[in-house]
């Protein structure tokens, strides 16, 4: 598989080394194009990744993980996204709730929620409600109310991704006092709906879908306030939930990349009568497209794995528990910058993908329009415009970043 040259390369930040997924991620790609266009659920996939116990990667060995940096995470992701984004988009609440629940020394009950990572369970997320004006934030209409020593659950999320793969699902909610909770259960707990209505033009696979939570017993040690030393109520911490979304864009590039080298490496002794060369794959003015694209995708993952050691730097600080608002901004900027620099290389040469392969490139049945549509789905996952005028201003002004919700 030609793949650009790994950031690891100029630097790293662990001396852990990273498991080898190779094989597993090879099994995984070998069926992605054909579970995207016939909208096939990775169900066994998840298993596998379960097996592996690929949700645990951040915990530390002698809490049954693996121990690697952020560096090394991102850089799984973009693998496993160039395996199948629908795959590693399904994980990105449970690697977001790994870092902030399972390994933040702070946060409560967290050794039940390191018990649960290490033996293979996965989270998925309910956070967004439809009814709200303001994208990313509180107040929720769903809400925990009192019920003898714990409390019931009711609402409805949706885009709730990953969760109808998953075995726990984060809950945000209203706790009593209006306080922001979140509530962590079983997504097999009496109650809880699963709905598979997730119609996205892209990313369809990634268990999406609406979560209803009629009445549901939610038990005392399942919830975690927000504080501003925990949580969601950490200043910037979405930062890593945004960067993995990136990683996964970059992760399609990569893909993208792939695709181009065996597209013309496949085209038959047949080219356009006022071409240069008779045959396609020798032909200079498409081997440059390939090399662009691959310029490309050596660019987006470098980004990537540079905005994911800012993250490794402000989680030794805060592990430490030392000041660490500066560098919280600093990688804050970084996931952003990242964002807009990765989501332009990808959908860009998602298309060019077409000017290497022609018209037949376009088959229904070879699916390279998913490349596109995948990225673009993930791209407008949050206003890249809105980033960059964040940061403009911030470059211009000093106007701090917005450091809740979706940036």
């Amino acid at each position: 598989m030609n793949v650009p040259i790994p950031a690891q390369r100029f630097a790293e930040t662990s001396s852990v080394q990273a498991p080898d997924f190779s094989e597993l991620f090879a099994s995984i790609a070998e069926g992605a194009a054909e579970r995207d266009r016939e909208r096939i659920h990775p169900y066994a996939i998840i298993d596998l990744i379960r097996q592996n116990r690929i949700g645990a990667l951040r915990l530390s060995p002698a809490e049954g993980g693996y121990g690697i940096s952020l560096r090394q995470l991102l850089g799984t992701v973009i693998r496993l996204a160039a395996a199948d984004p629908n795959v590693a988009h399904a994980l990105r609440n449970h690697f977001a709730f790994v870092d902030r629940f399972a390994r933040s020394p702070r946060a409560p009950n967290r050794e039940k929620w390191v018990t649960l990572v290490a033996s293979g369970a996965i989270f998925g997320l309910g956070n967004t409600e439809l009814s709200s004006a303001t994208i990313g934030g509180a107040p929720y209409e769903t809400r925990l109310t009192p019920d003898g020593d714990g409390y019931r659950l009711d609402g409805t999320k949706y885009y709730s991704t990953g969760t109808l793969y998953a075995d726990h699902v984060i809950v945000r909610a209203a706790a009593p006092g209006d306080l922001a909770a979140s509530a962590i259960i079983p997504v097999t707990r009496e109650g809880v709906e699963l709905v598979d209505d997730w119609d996205g033009a892209g990313q369809r696979l990634t268990g999406s879908g609406t979560t209803v939570l009629r009445n549901v017993r939610v038990e005392p040690d399942e919830v975690v306030l927000d504080t501003p030393a925990v949580g969601y109520g950490l200043p910037y911490a979405n930062t890593l939930a945004q960067l993995l979304v990136t990683g996964i864009v970059a992760g399609i590039l990569r893909n993208v990349l792939d695709d181009a080298v065996a597209l013309l490496g496949s085209r038959k002794d047949r080219h356009f009568y006022y071409a240069a060369v008779p045959r396609a794959a020798d032909d200079p003015l498409l081997q440059g497209i390939v090399g662009e694209i691959s310029a490309a995708a050596f660019a987006a993952e470098t980004v990537v794995l540079a905005a994911a050691d800012a993250l490794d730097e402000l989680t030794a600080a805060r592990d430490a528990g030392r000041p660490a608002e500066t560098l919280a901004q600093d990688a804050a900027a970084a996931s952003a910058k990242a964002k807009l620099i990765v989501d332009e290389l990808t959908l860009k040469n998602a298309s060019r993908l077409f000017d290497v392969g022609g018209a037949s490139a376009t088959k229904r049945v070879k699916n390279l329009d998913r490349h596109w549509r995948n990225a673009r789905t993930l791209a407008s996952h949050n206003s890249g415009s809105l980033k960059a005028a964040a940061l403009g201003a911030n470059v211009l002004t000093g106007a701090p970043l917005p450091s809740k919700g979706f940036f």
